[in-house]
C-alpha cells in the first residue's frame, strides 16, 4: 500500500506505537523521531520529498535532526514556531555540497531550505516557502 500523495500529518507518543505501512525504503521511523523521547510525527508529503531528495542525490541522507518534542527543541535552543515541532529535517552536508544539496532538495519539494556551512548540516521542511543562511 502506498501513502504518497495521502498526508497523514499524526501525533505518535513513541515511534514504536506506529504499525501501520512504511513506503520510505531508505528512512526508518527511528530516524524521523525525536532524539529524546521518541515521539513520532508522521507527514507523508514530508516523507515523500525526503525519499525523492534521496532519489536526487544519489547517496545516503543523514538525518541529525527531525522531529522534536517541545522539551527537545526548547532544550537545543529551537525556535518557539520551530517546523520541528512538526516535521523538519537537518541533513548532515558538508560545506561545498550545500549549494547542490539545497537544489536538489528544491527539486524534491521542500520549500523550507536553511544551509548551515560552520555546522555542516541542511535544513529542509515542507512549511512556508523561505530560504536562509545559518
Amino acid at each position: 500500500m502506498k501513502l504518497r500523495g495521502k498526508n497523514i500529518n499524526t501525533l505518535y507518543k513513541h515511534y514504536s506505537e506506529y504499525n501501520g505501512p512504511w513506503t520510505w525504503e531508505h528512512f526508518t521511523p527511528k530516524e524521523i523521531a525525536c532524539k529524546h523521547c521518541g515521539e513520532m510525527v508522521l507527514d507523508a508529503e514530508s516523507m515523500d520529498a525526503l525519499e525523492e531528495l534521496r532519489t536526487l542525490w544519489g547517496q545516503a541522507v543523514v538525518i541529525n535532526s527531525a522531529h522534536r518534542c517541545t522539551a527537545h527543541n526548547k532544550a537545543v535552543g529551537g525556535s518557539a514556531n520551530s517546523q520541528h515541532l512538526k516535521i523538519a529535517f537537518d541533513c548532515r552536508c558538508p560545506a561545498d555540497q550545500q549549494a547542490a544539496f539545497a537544489n536538489a532538495a528544491r527539486s524534491a519539494g521542500f520549500t523550507g531550505i536553511g544551509s548551515y556551512p560552520g555546522k555542516a548540516f541542511v535544513h529542509v521542511d515542507t512549511g512556508p516557502k523561505r530560504s536562509w543562511r545559518g
